[in-house]
């Protein structure tokens, strides 16, 4: 029997945030377009440019938020997941 991989919930949001690289030196801004307690769906310019961990706050100050990584990436969106 195969493993089903439940997701967890999520919601929609649309809300801007900001994504900081490089130990908080370049911000860029996104807009989270759902979240849940696992991870987040953003939209910025270009996805393909994100570095594979990050960190995502909805204020601009770096030493909120989320340290993520990048799970995948299709046009100008970005799927991260929360990791500690």
């Amino acid at each position: 029997m195969a493993l089903t991989k439940k997701r967890e919930p999520r919601k929609l949001l649309g809300k801007p945030a900001w994504i900081t690289l490089d130990g908080g030196f370049a911000a860029r801004q996104c807009v989270v377009q759902d979240i849940s307690s696992a991870g987040a769906k953003i939209m910025l310019d270009e996805a393909a440019a994100l570095p594979a961990r990050l960190r995502l706050a909805f204020a601009r100050d770096a030493r909120t938020g989320h340290t993520c990584q990048v799970i995948w990436r299709r046009g100008k969106s970005a799927g991260v997941k929360f990791v500690r």
